[in-house]
């Protein structure tokens, strides 16, 4: 199978995907496209333009599109999307031109696992973080992934709860589709 971790950030995304790793060891991680650029010396400016969305929606759906079976993802292209379409300067991104191959890359995975935003939230935000962009994002997030208005027809678990019941869930579900 191939599972991405979605939801905004702050969410838990990466623990999760830590803990399935240790779960799943016959799995592969990969890394959110944000850590894959910035690990290749990538700068990012302190907060990220509508161009270095686009290269890390570029970079998600290369691994994506590359990646072989039994692969989990931190992150998808449908998160990126998320993110530019939330982004302050969005009605500078061309999401028609880009939207048959974020669909095409989505349409390759099996699972998207959505961690939204908990109320009361779970996670405590550093001051460095603006609490109203995460749930801006998490907003759009939950209508890209749980409403479907681009039509991904992928299947999705949305979880929430602590650490160990989300790993239960998801591994419920893996088991539950065989």
């Amino acid at each position: 199978m191939r599972i991405a971790i979605s939801g905004t950030h702050c969410s838990g995304k990466s623990t999760l995907v830590e803990a399935l790793s240790e779960e799943l060891p016959q799995y592969t991680t990969v890394e959110e496209p944000y850590q894959l650029l910035a690990e290749e010396g990538y700068e990012f400016g302190e907060s990220p333009s509508i161009e270095d969305f686009e290269l890390q929606l570029e970079r998600s759906i290369e691994t994506l599109v590359e990646s072989g079976q039994n692969v989990i993802f931190d992150r998808c292209p449908a998160d990126i999307l998320g993110y530019l379409l939330s982004h302050a300067d969005a009605e500078a991104f061309d999401l028609d031109a880009w939207l048959p191959r974020v669909q095409t890359a989505v349409r390759k995975l099996d699972l998207i696992v959505f961690l939204p935003v908990e109320e009361p939230d779970r996670i405590v935000l550093p001051l460095s973080q603006d609490a109203e962009y995460r749930q801006h994002v998490d907003e759009k997030l939950q209508e890209i992934i749980l409403e479907d208005p681009f039509d991904f027809d992928v299947d999705v678990l949305e979880i929430t709860g602590g650490p160990q019941m989300r790993v239960g869930r998801v591994l419920e579900h893996i088991s539950a589709r065989g």
